[in-house]
């Protein structure tokens, strides 16, 4: 006759057997001596802020990739590229600058208000291939598709009682020019219409001698172009200028792009590492044998548990 306490050695014993088998670190833990001196240590969880990244990133890309630990090379080649868009901006944007001052400047020795009216009243003489000035009804008056802001000053003022006028009133009223009180406005228009529109190319100091006509493929037609030397020499500084202000536009859309792709990678990364964190530590099984006092061999079942 199996007395209980024998039930309960065997399956103490099995049980022992059991646990070495398959949880050996758990089982030399169980045979170690109690510790006299009991410590409850007790571990925060840390709390996971996939935002944090994403605003440093978009503050200052890099920063995010800093903060998810990620290989130095993604938060240095953030950095590079946020400092490599604002030195190419900042290099473009003095060079449009500079390319723009020169350009007016030369506007302002080449052309000039009295050679426009001039050639309109007194048409230069024919091109090298024999057209002749009225041959271009952009060339036969100053009126036109566009026009130059004038400012009237002294007696010319008092006597019309304005003060601004346009450009198209001198094609009926030459005389207002010839006053001495007419002043043209070089905006921003002006430098674009001087090198820009026909109407305009009289004004041109080689406009007498050296004008000419080409045909430019619009696409669906052929268009006439009217220039001179220093007109197309104009058009070219004008040209330069914009494509450094279109690279000057590049550098900030690159740098506008690099702050938001920096912004969801540091997110990205955030939430991968912390679904990898979780996956070990979210599974944690233990096996134990259920103890059963009514059967001879005193196991009673086979226990699994899982811990998330």
């Amino acid at each position: 006759m199996v007395t209980k306490e024998e039930l309960i050695l065997r399956y103490y014993l099995i049980s022992s057997i059991f646990i070495i088998l398959f949880d050996p670190i758990n089982a030399q833990d169980s045979n170690k001596s109690p510790d006299t001196t009991s410590v409850v240590v007790l571990e925060e969880s840390q709390v996971n802020y996939p935002g944090k990244p994403l605003i440093m990133s978009l503050i200052l890309p890099g920063a995010g990739q800093y903060y998810n630990k990620s290989p130095f090379w993604k938060t240095a080649s953030f950095l590079g590229v946020e400092l490599g868009s604002i030195l190419a901006w900042r290099y473009y944007q003095n060079k449009a600058e500079e390319l723009r001052d020169d350009y007016q400047a030369f506007a302002d020795m080449n052309w000039s208000m009295e050679n426009w009216v001039y050639n309109r009243f007194n048409s230069p003489p024919p091109s090298s291939d024999g057209l002749a000035w009225t041959n271009f009804p952009a060339l036969r008056n100053l009126t036109g598709t566009h026009d130059l802001k004038l400012i009237i000053t002294g007696d010319l003022a008092n006597e019309l009682n304005l003060t601004r006028v346009s450009s198209d009133s001198l094609d009926t009223h030459p005389e207002w020019f010839y006053s001495g009180d007419i002043i043209v406005v070089k905006d921003r228009h002006f430098y674009e219409n001087i090198g820009k529109y026909d109407q305009f190319v009289g004004g041109w100091n080689d406009a007498r001698e050296e004008w000419y006509w080409e045909e430019k493929d619009v696409g669906d037609s052929i268009e006439i172009v009217i220039k001179t030397p220093m007109k197309k020499d104009y058009i070219d500084q004008r040209y330069n200028s914009n494509q450094m202000l279109s690279a000057a536009k590049y550098s900030i859309t690159v740098l506008m792009f690099n702050h938001v792709i920096s912004g969801i990678e540091s997110v990205w990364t955030n939430q991968k590492n912390a679904r990898a964190k979780n996956k070990e530590a979210s599974v944690k099984p233990k096996f134990d044998l259920v103890y059963n006092p009514n059967n001879p061999s005193a196991i009673g079942g086979f226990r699994v548990s899982l811990f998330f």
